[in-house]
């Protein structure tokens, strides 16, 4: 019985060592190698893939794909095929290969002035109201919270600040409570509000800070030249009181001019100075305020001098560790390219906000501004002539680096199908 127990030890030792060691067999290690998916774009770099000796040969599957040699491949058009490897005459593995068709955006780096309308007018804060029972904030007893947007009164909808007053009074002179309809998150909700007579200013007032616009700066991304679409700063506009998103109703941008730079240093973000008029011309929409940036129509051309020619893009798993350039402005409206380098880069199969780690090289741009700074948000990255994504966020504690979103998820968000061949094809 002992002996028989030693046997089975032994064996499991051998077959666990087996197990373990198999994967730094060459072979091995050549056959794990091969993706079970390649997806790529027409008229870039052939299709490679790793080879596996003499004796194993790889073949299309059709006649959309082309042998160069026998680990590279030329895909004729767009669609979905696949690579087979054979041993003998044998499959022994399938590679699924997406041809995307190409699709090739504008690069943008220049600074932008963004002013964003709410959907509704939203609640920034409460104050106190001084009436004949003492003081309060009529909104914060109906339940009002900051971060709430009002989108009617009295079935009324309300776009603007302006809109409020009338109701205010009329329901206050004639004794009435106003109807609310409020957003909260994904929520609708029906409140009550009575307005009360403040002794002060000898008007009827609700104990709400409410606002209907917000603007700041930052930096376009990119724009697709036949549809005219855009996609700027990489991230979400939060309202500065709430720190929500901000649901906007509309928008627009408009050109902007960097005055200044405030450097940053490690605990506190640097910040870029700009002015923009709101009378101006705008240079387009604004559509959707998301994760990923802020997304229109450009209504006007709008040039950076540097990358005025439609380029390429990048998918997440195409982008590579190691240097690459930003678009970015300084000074004055003059698009600048600085380099930097790509820290990390995380393929990724789903929308995901934060993609790359960069690290800003160029000297130059070090000394301007100490790194990344706000208004920033948005430079484009390039590498080996490609489009791969845009600045987002600054580490506070070293300004140099920062996280970076991969531009296949802010072509996604403006529209852009760049699956829509593939889609089509399936």
């Amino acid at each position: 019985m002992k002996h028989t127990n030693k046997i089975r030890i032994l064996t499991g030792i051998l077959l666990l060592f087996i197990i373990t060691a198999v994967p730094f067999f060459t072979p091995v290690k050549q056959y794990l190698s091969i993706p079970d998916e390649i997806v790529t774009f027409m008229n870039q770099a052939p299709i490679k893939v790793p080879a596996l000796g003499d004796d194993v040969t790889v073949n299309a599957a059709d006649e959309t794909v082309q042998a160069i040699d026998p680990s590279e491949f030329y895909a004729k058009e767009p669609g979905n095929s696949q690579l087979v490897y054979e041993a003998a005459g044998f499959p022994i593995k399938k590679v699924n290969l997406n041809v995307l068709d190409d699709i090739k955006v504008i690069p943008g780096g220049q600074s932008i002035g963004v002013q964003l309308h709410t959907l509704g007018v939203l609640v920034v804060g409460h104050h106190l109201v001084k009436g004949e029972n003492g003081s309060k904030s009529p909104g914060e007893s109906a339940d009002i919270k900051v971060g709430d947007v009002i989108l009617k009164i009295n079935g009324k909808p309300i776009k603007e600040m302006a809109e409020v007053k009338p109701y205010v009074e009329k329901a206050g002179k004639n004794h009435q409570p106003l109807e609310v309809t409020l957003k909260r998150g994904k929520e609708t909700i029906e409140t009550t509000l009575n307005p009360v007579m403040d002794e002060k200013t000898n008007e009827y007032r609700i104990g709400l800070y409410i606002r209907d616009s917000a603007a700041g700066i930052g930096t376009m991304t990119f724009y697709e030249p036949k549809s005219k679409k855009y996609g700027a700063l990489g991230h979400v506009i939060s309202d500065m009181d709430t720190q929500k998103p901000i649901q906007i109703h509309n928008g627009k941008i408009l050109q902007s001019n960097v005055t200044s730079i405030e450097k940053g240093n490690s605990g506190t973000p640097g910040e870029k100075q700009a002015e923009f008029s709101v009378k101006d011309d705008k240079l387009g929409t604004i559509t959707k305020n998301s994760p990923f940036g802020i997304f229109g129509e450009l209504t006007k051309p709008i040039k950076n001098d540097a990358y005025d020619k439609p380029m390429p893009i990048a998918l997440s798993h195409q982008v590579k560790e190691g240097p690459a350039k930003i678009l970015t402005v300084v000074d004055g409206e003059k698009v600048e390219e600085f380099d930097v380098e790509i820290v990390s880069s995380v393929p990724q199969k789903y929308p995901a906000t934060k993609g790359m780690i960069i690290q800003i090289t160029d000297p130059k741009l070090l000394k301007k501004t100490g790194g990344i700074v706000q208004g920033m948000s948005g430079s484009p990255i390039i590498q080996d002539g490609k489009v791969v994504g845009a600045v987002t966020h600054v580490f506070v504690n070293d300004p140099t680096s920062g996280y970076g979103v991969h531009i296949e998820w802010m072509l996604q968000e403006a529209g852009i199908n760049i699956y829509e061949e593939q889609e089509k094809a399936s």
